[in-house]
């Protein structure tokens, strides 16, 4: 059984989720990533969409960051803005809603993402063996509305899911990797292909996991988009407040799996 304390859930619900693609229409809708698990996700909402990966560094010090949330956020938000000022300068005119995710996996106080070779992946399915970890995705929604010249709106947040691994042999880690699939994953596996095999207990958001929490993005669409002009005031947990910024000032006083 799940322990509600053991997830991040975010703020209680106080309107009732809208349909997203009437909600998105008139806005330009751009997902700031590259990853073809979070176009196959996203895309479930049968939102007309597009793809722009970003171009953000993704470099932030993880001692500046030393908490998985922040760290995840921040990269969502650069990766976001990054996109949104590019989006803004070819287009000035047309109302856009950019969302970029990141995912991180979070064990012994130590930040894991993609494995950098193979004995890397080893060494990070290790540390998880026999462990629960937490597995955290970074969103951040950027809204310009029509006639709202260079100003927007972001919205960061993270959702956290617990999961817990077996004991894993050796035999298995080392026949897992050489599979290559944990090569470009966070954490060095995929819990919805063969890394399924290793993970004993999953509490909260699967398609988190994965690396897009569909229904917290809805339902933090619905709060940002429902009310025309809606300011988001009370950030709930594990989220951001919104926050307006100026395209042209960059990151500005906006700071707090591509």
């Amino acid at each position: 059984m799940c322990d509600p304390g053991d997830v991040t859930r975010g703020p209680a619900p106080s309107l009732a989720l809208a349909p997203p693609a009437p909600l998105l229409r008139g806005f330009r809708v751009i997902l700031a990533s590259a990853s073809p698990r979070r176009r196959e996700i996203f895309g479930l909402t049968g939102v007309s969409f597009e793809v722009i990966p970003p171009a953000f560094e993704e470099s932030l010090s993880k001692a500046a960051l030393p908490r998985a949330q922040d760290y995840a956020r921040e990269t969502a938000r650069g990766k976001a803005l990054e996109v949104a000022a590019r989006v803004f300068q070819d287009d000035p005119e047309t109302p856009y809603v950019v969302i970029g995710a990141d995912t991180v996996v979070a064990v012994d106080g130590l930040i894991l993402e993609k494995p950098a070779d193979q004995e890397d992946a080893v060494r990070m399915l290790r540390r998880l063996s026999g462990k629960e970890h937490g597995v955290i995705t970074g969103v951040a929604i950027v809204v310009r509305r029509h006639g709202a010249g260079p100003t927007q709106e972001v919205l960061a947040f993270h959702e956290e899911t617990r999961v817990t691994f077996s004991p894993l042999s050796d035999d298995l880690v080392r026949e897992y990797v050489e599979t290559g699939e944990p090569m470009d994953k966070a954490g060095a596996y995929a819990l919805q292909a063969r890394g399924a095999v290793l993970a004993e207990r999953v509490c909260g958001d699967v398609l988190n996991v994965v690396g897009f929490p569909l229904n917290r993005v809805c339902r933090e669409l619905t709060r940002l988009l429902l009310g025309p002009g809606q300011e988001v005031t009370s950030a709930g947990m594990g989220s951001d407040v919104n926050r307006r910024s100026d395209i042209t000032a960059g990151r500005g006083d906006v700071g707090d799996r591509t």
